[in-house]
């Protein structure tokens, strides 16, 4: 078992966090996405969507997708970590934050940083304009976040959960942006110094 991956994307740290959350190493093997790597006839019969990072299981098995990898982890290693929320009401919350940081939040950032920063302007079309709305977007998400966060210590709940590290994850990002989580967005503020004193992400 491997992932192909690299680990300076931000879907790989995510997978790398997770893992740590539950105390698994995996072999790993980077992938040369400035160099279209990914784009290759062998890599998309891995992965069809062509991004990294992929789990490549003993047996053959590709599974793409950063949460869907979680999921997979999740699933076949005994834990009490409950990841994903361990009530249904827990899994339908951590749900719908996911989909809501994922769509809101991940989407755009990545977005505006393709569009704005034209890094693959050699294999897609970069329109600055659809960069800088997609930047305003996630500026105008952030205070979303920061409203539940004064409801509850964790995203999803008083649970940490995946959708914490996803939002960590897109925190990181923040910067290649010119964004920032500051003294105007307080309970985010707060959960990212909380989150910054896990051992998972250090």
């Amino acid at each position: 078992m491997k992932l192909l991956e690299n680990s300076a994307t931000p879907s790989a740290r995510r997978v790398a966090i997770f893992l740590n959350e539950l105390g698994i190493e995996v072999e790993r093997e980077d992938v040369d996405i400035r160099g279209a790597e990914n784009r290759s006839e062998a890599f998309l019969d891995k992965a069809p969507n062509g991004l990294i990072p992929v789990l490549q299981l003993d047996d053959g098995t590709h599974i793409c997708e950063s949460v869907a990898i979680c999921r997979y982890f999740d699933a076949s290693t005994p834990n009490d970590k409950a990841l994903f929320g361990a009530t249904p009401l827990e899994q339908a919350q951590v749900e719908m934050w996911q989909r809501i940081v994922e769509l809101q939040g991940v989407v755009p950032a990545f977005q505006a940083f393709r569009n704005l920063s034209g890094f693959f302007s050699d294999r897609e079309n970069c329109v600055k304009a659809w960069g800088e709305e997609s930047r305003e977007r996630l500026a105008q998400f952030l205070p979303v976040v920061d409203k539940q966060l004064g409801k509850t210590d964790w995203v999803a709940g008083d649970r940490f959960s995946i959708v914490d590290i996803t939002l960590w994850v897109l925190c990181g990002f923040l910067d290649r942006l010119e964004l920032e989580v500051n003294d105007s967005l307080p309970n985010l503020k707060r959960w990212h110094e909380q989150m910054s004193q896990r051992p998972s992400v250090q």
